[in-house]
């Protein structure tokens, strides 16, 4: 049983959980200022059903994927790495969304939400949907995200699942450590911490979407006997087989297998291959440079506005 690949779901969960932690914490806060603390079942509901709908979804997802490999069996093996690297592009695209524009609109989250929280409380008859409906979005926001990272590796088994529900515990915990027992933590770098995991997560997702395309388009190649039409490089370069991943520039299997510990650990975080190919070597580096880089620039932008801020006040 490999639990390293429950790792990546864990961290990407823990960080979304906790995100939405913050959320369900601020609104029972308010709540209990406004004294609408018999509001707070409408907050739970939303917690319940916003999690129930995200591992949905996740199911979904799953049948879709095993749905559409069933439909014609011959194509299964082409169909399925197709569909997970479909997933993994989505996932990418979310996953680095999120991190990029949560980080900027961190210092307005309080702001957001008591705004949201005191527009619900206007609806006298209403109010308890409103609630309800602003937990259930923070909660399905965070949860689709995770889910479309273990769609993307759905082969993978169980442990995705598991790891993203021990995120999940871990991300409850601590929202009860901040707002049930007042413990101290320091969220800014919690989140700047998590950030830098979370881009060399998806940095790796790149290079194992890259080759679920390579595995779909070189099966698709084997089964209509059309190799020299789909695959640019296929056994031209090396005997390592790559259809359009371009020609080796990494041969680690004798130092760091990617099968053993501890490479299946990095592999699992991170997208370790022992066998790197030059289309994934550009990719990871390209998504590090850009959403690496605009990650970079937010958080660096946060602390600049935040020195700014401390300079005036005591000016």
């Amino acid at each position: 049983m490999n639990f390293s690949t429950a790792l990546p779901t864990f961290v990407i969960t823990l960080r979304e959980g906790v995100e939405a932690a913050l959320v369900v914490g601020i609104v029972l806060a308010l709540l209990k200022k406004a004294k609408q603390s018999r509001l707070n079942s409408w907050v739970y509901a939303g917690v319940g059903v916003g999690v129930v709908l995200s591992a949905l979804i996740g199911v979904i997802f799953t049948w879709l994927i095993q749905i559409l490999g069933a439909i014609n069996p011959q194509y299964t093996s082409v169909v399925e790495p197709i569909m997970e690297g479909t997933f993994s592009v989505l996932a990418i695209v979310m996953l680095s969304w999120m991190l990029i524009w949560m980080t900027k609109q961190a210092r307005f989250m309080k702001a957001t939400v008591e705004g949201a929280v005191t527009e619900a409380l206007t609806q006298n008859s209403n109010a308890g949907w409103g609630v309800f409906t602003l937990i259930l979005i923070a909660v399905i926001r965070e949860g689709f995200e995770t889910v479309l990272f273990i769609a993307a590796n759905f082969q993978q088994g169980f442990m995705p699942a598991l790891g993203a529900i021990g995120g999940l515990l871990s991300a409850v915990v601590i929202g009860v450590l901040l707002f049930k027992w007042g413990v101290k933590i320091n969220i800014r770098q919690f989140f700047q911490v998590m950030g830098v995991l979370l881009v060399l997560i998806v940095a790796g997702l790149v290079v194992s979407a890259l080759k679920h395309f390579d595995d779909g388009v070189a099966n698709l190649a084997l089964s209509s006997r059309a190799t020299e039409s789909f695959c640019f490089y296929y056994e031209r370069f090396t005997k390592i087989h790559s259809c359009i991943l371009g020609p080796m520039v990494l041969n680690t299997s004798k130092i760091l297998p990617d099968e053993q510990f501890p490479g299946i650990i990095i592999k699992s975080l991170f997208g370790y291959r022992d066998n790197l190919y030059l289309v994934q070597a550009v990719g990871y580096l390209t998504f590090l440079l850009t959403v690496g880089g605009l990650y970079f620039r937010s958080i660096t932008g946060n602390s600049s506005d935040q020195a700014t801020k401390n300079l005036r006040s005591v000016q």
